[in-house]
C-alpha cells in the first residue's frame, strides 16, 4: 500500500522471543533514484556482508533496482499512509535534538548548578539557530547539519592585506567542495551588501523580513515576507 514520499508498505503481526503478545510490524519501501544508484552500488560493492547489515536496510538486486527498507514496530492503529507521514514526523523532530546534543555538545556541560546549565543551553540554541539562518542562505534546498557545514565553509585559512587604504580579507577553503561553496558564499556577501547598501532607507524589522525571506526562499516559493499589521484593541 502507498505509504507516501514514494515508499510503500505492507503489514503484518509478529511475535519475537521476549515479546509477551504479538505486535503490528510495518515494513516500508522505497526505490533508491538513479542519481543515488552508483554511490550506493559502490558503497555497498566496498563492504563486507557482515558491515553491510550494519549500514542500512538496502537489498541488492541483481541487474535490478535497489530498494531501502525502514521496520517499524508500532500499538498505533492508523492506517500505512499515516504511520508512514507520523514517523517521518517524528524522525523529523528528532534529527534536530540528536544534532544539538551529538554536534553541538548541549548534552555535555551539565553541572550541579542548574543556573550555569541555563545560561550554556540558551547559548548553544542561540548559535545554532543563528549557524542554521547562515547555512540556509548558503544551501537553501536543505537544511545542513554542523557534522558536514562547519568542515564545509568553516575550514578555511584567512589572510588580511591593506593597500591604499583598502583591507582585503582573502579565505582560502581546503575543502573539496570548495570551488561550490565560493559561488554561494559570494552570493551571500552580495545579497548583505545590497541590504545594507538600503539600511537608511529601512527599518530594522524590515531588514530582518528581507533577510529570512531569502533564508526562507524554498519555503516560500520567492514570496516576500511581510510585516504583521497589529490593530489595537484585537486580541
Amino acid at each position: 500500500m502507498p505509504a507516501g514520499q514514494g515508499w510503500k508498505g505492507v503489514e503484518a503481526e509478529l511475535l519475537l522471543t521476549g515479546w509477551s503478545r504479538q505486535r503490528r510490524v510495518i515494513v516500508l519501501r522505497r526505490r533508491i533514484p538513479d542519481e543515488r544508484l552508483l554511490e550506493e552500488k559502490k558503497r555497498l560493492a566496498d563492504t563486507t556482508p557482515d558491515q553491510q547489515l550494519a549500514l542500512g536496510f538496502v537489498e541488492i538486486v541483481q541487474d535490478g533496482p535497489l530498494y531501502e527498507y525502514a521496520v517499524l514496530v508500532t500499538s498505533l492503529p492508523d492506517e500505512i499512509l499515516a504511520l508512514g507521514q507520523h514517523y517521518r514526523d517524528r524522525s523529523d523532530a528528532e534529527n534536530n535534538f540528536d544534532e544539538l546534543k551529538n554536534q553541538w555538545g548541549w548534552s555535555g556541560f551539565t553541572t550541579h548548578d542548574l543556573k550555569r546549565c541555563q545560561i550554556m543551553a540558551r547559548t548553544i540554541a542561540l548559535v545554532y539557530n543563528w549557524w542554521s539562518l547562515f547555512t540556509r542562505l548558503a544551501i537553501p534546498e536543505k537544511h545542513a547539519e554542523a557534522i558536514t557545514s562547519r568542515p564545509l565553509l568553516l575550514n578555511a585559512v584567512g589572510k588580511q592585506t591593506t593597500h591604499s587604504g583598502r583591507t582585503t580579507v582573502t579565505v582560502t577553503s581546503m575543502h573539496a567542495k570548495a570551488p561550490q561553496m565560493r559561488s554561494a558564499l559570494q552570493a551571500i556577501s552580495l545579497f548583505l551588501a545590497t541590504i545594507r547598501d538600503a539600511a537608511e532607507q529601512l527599518t530594522h524589522p524590515q531588514k530582518w523580513l528581507l533577510i529570512l525571506s531569502q533564508v526562507f526562499c524554498v519555503f516560500l516559493k520567492g514570496r516576500k515576507l511581510r510585516q504583521p499589521q497589529f490593530i489595537p484593541g484585537t486580541g
